[in-house]
């Protein structure tokens, strides 16, 4: 099945090229037929990805690496770029849930979508065409067909955005999540441009992981250095780190499937692959390790500060994707590359159920996402509270759940890594606390006390159909049992995920890339959390657990015992709550110092540089030989009589010039 693998690409396109070339005519004819189209394209994905996943877990560790060629893409001198797909221990990793997450996404899209009309086969043809880019990416053997995915998912992210481009409001959401996007590409491209170009100095013209990867060592390290931050620029974007972050919270003005399928499980989570992926690069770099760690932590607590205030549910959860995003590359810069690709399973899991589950209320709701008119939600909507609740505790760390499992993972190594420290460790825990309040918060606004909504949308309040809530129930079983796969040494595991990423991204003598000498590269992870007793692990997670229950017991008594300290704390410390609500003022910020003045630019280069100083030019050049032809067309006017003149007049003008030439 190996030499199949272009199927999993190859199906979501069929779904794109018939939904999107005869999609209308479907529509008009038999609605259904277009989700079948849709769905079963990824759900034909999925089962090729587990067919060929299992293959490959049959094989030994050393021998989990398959590179598959379909075709040639370019060719110039030793320049050789070709279509083709790894098949190894982090791309199946990363595929078996964009596949399996997104093929529930794309089942929920048939209930939440429904009574589009018009827009029903172009929503399925987008989606489709996103799992193509998305799969493409993760599963790419160059970069530059990863690149190809990459541009993409940012190309889809933009038309499903802007989905309902009829509001301006949304339309201008996708056109700063495209613009804020190619920011961060152009600094990746140069990042893959100075890589391949200084390879090539040294004769190798490959653009292969397996061949970058086994000759690394022949670049300087400052030149690794500065591709490694290059490469991360691009990440802050794609995956929403500071400072490039500003677009995810707009993004939920596309529909919320997609919110659950883009912006929670798989786009985003590109990034934090991609540095997984090259860790080989960035082991080398320790400046650039401190920078993703630095960054990242950074990250996940002003995300959460952000999250503390917010009331509308879906910018909730996109700050919480942020923040959770900043874990995970907290964890990649201390060097627990496992435990950073942990965390993106079970946020694919817990993530996308929770943007769902939104949903759903959001469709309860007759389109109200404002938690301030919700409320006493949970007895009529059963399934989606239940179910929203699992994802909560998955999301903070409740002990058992699969968010504890990862999340603790990323605490310990940043506190016992080479690469981490306290301070990073204390920054995750106070932002573990912030994230207990916030989406505790969410829950009790919700789902608890009397409903604040209108009576007319009261009447409307139901629960989900079936096409929505099955995928709910799948996810939260996902969300409390994926977690079981990493259990750690100290709590009796031997973390599954762990020993499977290790070829790849470990030690040992079963790595797949090696260097060009033949050796092991060696990662400073290795030696992660060896030093440190499992007493002190202990010691930590209960410390880190007592503050999440700190922070649901503050939450339950904010918000459902003592309702009214919200509203004399906003009022009391007005200056710090409007800061919190304003996001920080970031936005604010890019308007006046980047937005406007490039406007302001902008409009100078077009007034003044160009119909000025070019059109200007061209158009006066063109005036004066205008005014040259209409001087000289005197000349030719047809009259025999004036062309005399003019010969005679030339003729004297001749002979005096003579004369006068031979007397001076």
């Amino acid at each position: 099945m190996f030499d199949y693998v272009w199927l999993i690409p190859f199906l979501p396109l069929v779904g794109v090229l018939v939904n999107g070339l005869f999609g209308r005519r479907i529509e008009k004819a038999n609605k259904s037929i277009i989700h079948w189209i849709g769905c079963g394209s990824v759900g034909l994905a999925f089962l090729v990805t587990f067919i060929i996943f299992i293959q490959m877990l049959r094989l030994e560790p050393d021998k989990r690496l398959y590179d598959y060629t379909w075709f040639t893409w370019m060719e110039s001198g030793n320049f050789i770029v070709t279509v083709g797909y790894l098949i190894d221990p982090i791309s199946m990793f990363m595929c078996m849930f964009v596949t399996g997450v997104g093929f529930l996404i794309h089942i929920y899209s048939i209930g939440y979508m429904w009574h589009d009309e018009g827009t029903y086969f172009r929503y399925f043809t987008y989606l489709n065409l996103f799992m193509f880019c998305m799969i493409n990416l993760v599963l790419a053997d160059n970069f530059l067909l990863m690149f190809l995915g990459w541009e993409g998912v940012g190309l889809c992210s933009y038309l499903l955005i802007a989905f309902w481009f009829g509001n301006k409001e949304f339309a201008i959401a996708g056109k700063k999540a495209f613009i804020t996007n190619r920011i961060g590409d152009f600094f990746f491209a140069i990042g893959m441009l100075l890589l391949i170009v200084n390879l090539g100095k040294h004769g190798m013209w490959s653009i292969k992981y397996t061949d970058v990867f086994a000759h690394v060592s022949l670049l300087s390290p400052d030149l690794i250095t500065l591709i490694c931050i290059l490469f991360f620029l691009g990440c802050t974007a794609k995956s929403a780190q500071i400072p490039l972050y500003v677009w995810l919270p707009d993004a939920m003005a596309g529909p919320t499937p997609v919110s659950a399928l883009i912006h929670a499980a798989t786009m985003v989570t590109a990034g934090v692959y991609f540095v997984a992926r090259c860790n080989i690069l960035y082991t080398m770099s320790p400046l650039a390790m401190q920078a993703v760690a630095i960054v990242g932590a950074l990250t996940a607590f002003f995300a959460a500060t952000i999250a503390l205030t917010h009331n509308d549910i879906k910018k909730v959860l996109a700050y919480s994707t942020v923040s959770q995003l900043g874990y995970m590359f907290m964890g990649l810069g201390v060097g627990a590359f496992a435990a950073g690709l942990f965390h993106v399973l079970t946020h694919s899991f817990f993530k996308a159920l929770l943007f769902m589950c939104a949903g759903c209320v959001i469709h309860g709701m007759s389109g109200e996402q404002d938690m301030r008119y919700m409320g006493g939600l949970r007895k009529k909507m059963p399934v989606t509270f239940y179910t929203m609740v699992i994802a909560t505790l998955a999301l903070i760390g409740f002990p058992g759940f699969s968010g504890f499992f990862s999340k603790d993972e990323i605490l310990w190594m940043a506190f016992s890594s080479p690469n981490g420290n306290i301070m990073l460790w204390l920054i995750g825990v106070l932002t573990a606390a912030m994230t207990a309040f916030y989406m505790f918060r969410l829950i009790f606004m919700t789902f608890f006390n009397e409903c604040r909504a209108s009576e007319e949308v009261r009447k409307h309040i139901h629960e989900a159909p079936k096409s929505m809530t099955i995928p709910l129930i799948i996810l939260a079983f996902l969300s409390v049992v994926g977690g079981y796969i990493g259990i750690p040494k100290a709590l009796g595991g031997s973390n599954i995920v762990e020993h499977y990423l290790k070829p790849v991204i470990g030690l040992g003598d079963g790595k797949l890339f090696q260097d060009a000498t033949g050796t092991a590269i060696t990662h400073g992870a290795e030696a992660a959390g060896h030093h440190f007793s499992h007493m002190i692990e202990y010691t930590l997670m209960a410390i880190t657990t007592i503050i999440v229950f700190a922070g649901i017991f503050l939450a339950y008594t904010m918000y459902m015992k003592k309702r009214t300290i919200p509203e004399k704390l906003a009022e009391k410390h007005s200056l710090f709550y409007r800061l919190l609500l304003n996001k920080w003022y970031i936005d604010e910020l890019y308007e006046w110092n980047v937005i406007k003045p490039l406007h302001t630019f902008s409009v100078f280069m077009w007034k003044i540089a160009d119909v000025i100083i070019i059109d200007g030019l061209v158009n006066k050049t063109a005036q004066f030989f205008m005014w040259c032809g209409s001087m000289l067309r005197h000349i030719q006017t047809g009259y025999v009589q004036r062309y005399a003149i003019t010969l005679v007049a030339g003729t004297v003008v001749i002979v005096m010039y003579y004369i006068f030439s031979l007397y001076i």
